[in-house]
């Protein structure tokens, strides 16, 4: 969002008051500083999603003992991730750090805010399709799973609902092209109608959609997941095969709450700073000059949380990181008495004797 001077671009009244880049974005020149940082740590970030949930996905989709609705949500959670590195983080990172402003033309100014709103919005739909799934495993484990058809038609709709509602972003986004007025710039930019109060209504509800539903969720699960375990808990001393039971059902509720606190936490700072600036439309608080840089200090932060669900997930699931030693051994073509090729033959029968979930 940028200040009220700066909306007047729309109208061209700036234009005549100012012909130079940094009269018109204050704080332009501050944040450009600090490009030799940011720059790196976009392209870290870019690689590290891309390497991490390709990977993620590939040992998803190739071991059919993963195949069922927890994993296929946690797929759809990566798929959502690699879209967003790959298609979003790019673009925004080069209109933020760039001189000339938006380099991708009109059709993609509409497309990167509508597709990074519906992934951030898919996102905690999964977290929650993933939560009601952990309930259901525990607290009705008689109970039939939904099939691979059923986890395909929830996906579906978990993306239809996203896409529409990140819809009025990108409905209200416009490309304002600035070169024919003698000005080296393209806009692309949300304009809310500046009567009523459209986009602080939007920001809160958008962030009671990406926060408090995946969050009541996990603690609704959390807690009805506790009650069930100690209700079916024989008296007296517990068996091995409880214990082992009890165990493999904590550590997937261990990989979700991870995977929700990492989103909730990673997201946090831009949501709040972009409903203090719907509160605080004329900078009293923050200040023209910092706020490009507290702008992409926040999406940097926001943007990490595609990388770290396929470390959280591989940190809790053997059959991950069996994928990945067993990747690594061939790479390295090691031979069968190798120690490599033994901590692969230890990750094995480990597999074997943990069944996974």
């Amino acid at each position: 969002r940028r200040s009220s001077e700066e909306e007047e671009l729309s109208g061209g009244g700036a234009l005549s008051r100012e012909q130079n880049h940094t009269g018109l974005f204050s704080g332009t020149e501050l944040l450009l500083r600090f490009k030799p940082l940011f720059l790196p740590l976009y392209c870290l970030l870019v690689a590290v999603a891309a390497v991490g949930n390709c990977f993620l996905l590939a040992c998803i989709s190739s071991d059919k003992k993963l195949h069922n609705a927890t994993n296929f949500f946690i797929g759809n959670l990566a798929a959502g991730d690699l879209l967003m590195c790959l298609s979003c983080v790019p673009l925004t990172a080069s209109y933020a750090l760039g001189r000339g402003g938006w380099a991708f033309g009109r059709p993609l100014c509409h497309l990167v805010p509508l597709l990074q709103g519906a992934t951030v919005v898919a996102s905690a739909l999964s977290l929650t399709a993933i939560a009601v799934d952990r309930y259901i495993v525990v607290a009705h484990p008689v109970r039939r799973r939904i099939s691979v058809r059923g986890c395909g038609g929830v996906a579906l709709g978990i993306w239809c609902l996203s896409l529409a509602l990140a819809a009025p972003p990108s409905f209200y986004t416009r490309y304002l092209d600035l070169r024919p007025s003698g000005l080296h710039l393209v806009v692309c930019e949300e304009f809310w109608p500046s009567s009523g109060h459209l986009r602080l209504l939007y920001s809160c509800f958008i962030l009671t959609a990406s926060y408090m539903i995946p969050l009541l969720s996990v603690s609704v699960s959390y807690c009805a997941i506790s009650g069930s375990l100690r209700r079916h808990a024989l008296p007296g001393e517990t068996s091995r095969s409880q214990e082992r039971w009890s165990r493999r059902r904590r550590k997937t509720f261990s990989l979700l709450v991870a995977s929700v606190l990492a989103f909730a936490l990673c997201w946090l700072p831009l949501q709040v700073l972009n409903l203090l600036l719907d509160l605080d439309p004329d900078f009293h608080i923050t200040g023209k000059r910092y706020i490009n840089l507290l702008q992409v200090c926040c999406h940097l932060v926001a943007m990490s949380s595609t990388c770290y669900n396929p470390f959280i997930y591989a940190s809790l699931h053997s059959k991950v990181r069996q994928h990945l030693k067993g990747y690594l051994c061939y790479r390295r073509r090691r031979t069968l008495t190798s120690p490599c090729a033994s901590s692969h033959t230890n990750v094995v029968v480990e597999v074997e004797v943990v069944v996974v979930v």
